[in-house]
């Protein structure tokens, strides 16, 4: 059993393939975004990274992205280093029931913007809920709410 699945159980529940809509708002409340997402979440057993995230995005347009996050396990948390954001995830320990995580992400290519997010997972581990908030100079850039399902339990690539 990998060290993440020890140390971050709840994290580690969150693998599999997840399928579900990514709605964006602006400071005001005003949605100025939406789309579908298919997230991939591994925690491979051998390799360089410890957790990978294959994201793909798709608009109702046809437009697509598909990006990839990795990231390190050191001092109880994930740790996130690309060339366009840095950060963390971990799990919240106040929380009793265990469904809480949290993400923290700087943007290395706009200095003072960042990312604070909050994921809960249902107990069924079927679903999971996401609230992001970008902030830029301290004040509110963007707010992201994501509705997920789980259609797959893990994935090996």
């Amino acid at each position: 059993m990998s060290t993440i699945k020890t140390a971050l159980p709840l994290l580690a529940l969150h693998e599999g393939i997840w399928e579900g809509t990514y709605r964006y708002y602006d400071a005001t409340g005003e949605k100025i975004d939406e789309h579908r997402s298919r997230l991939v979440l591994r925690l491979p057993a051998d390799g360089p990274w410890p957790y990978v995230q294959t994201s793909e995005y798709t608009w109702p347009s046809g437009k697509k992205e598909r990006r990839e996050f990795t990231a390190t396990f050191r001092d109880g948390r994930l740790w996130f280093d690309s060339e366009r954001i840095c950060g963390w995830a971990a799990e919240v320990s106040l929380d009793a029931q265990r469904r809480t995580a949290m993400l923290y992400w700087a943007r290395k290519d706009e200095p003072g913007t960042y990312l604070y997010e909050m994921s809960q997972l249902s107990d069924c581990h079927r679903y999971r809920t996401r609230i992001g908030q970008w902030l830029a100079g301290g004040e509110t850039r963007l707010r992201i709410l994501i509705d997920e399902r789980r259609i797959a339990q893990a994935s090996a690539g």
